[in-house]
């Protein structure tokens, strides 16, 4: 799974966005990759929501069932 991030990455910042200047700029360029991809991207395994959509859904889901016990 590393190697499928690892070129996820490769593709999409480093080879589409790259041409930093700076070591600062490609760090930067990373962490902003990284945060959509953990956060904001939408994800086929979770019927095409959000990471944050399905954690949200299921703490909801979760604070349900504790109101129902």
């Amino acid at each position: 799974m590393a190697e499928t991030v690892i070129g996820l990455f490769k593709a999409e910042v480093v080879k589409h966005l790259g041409s930093w200047k700076t070591k600062e700029q490609l760090e930067w360029g990373t962490m902003k990759w990284m945060h959509w991809h953990n956060k904001d991207r939408l994800h086929g395994m979770i019927g095409c929501q959000t990471p944050n959509e399905k954690e949200t859904a299921f703490g909801q889901q979760d604070n349900e069932l504790e109101k129902a016990a």
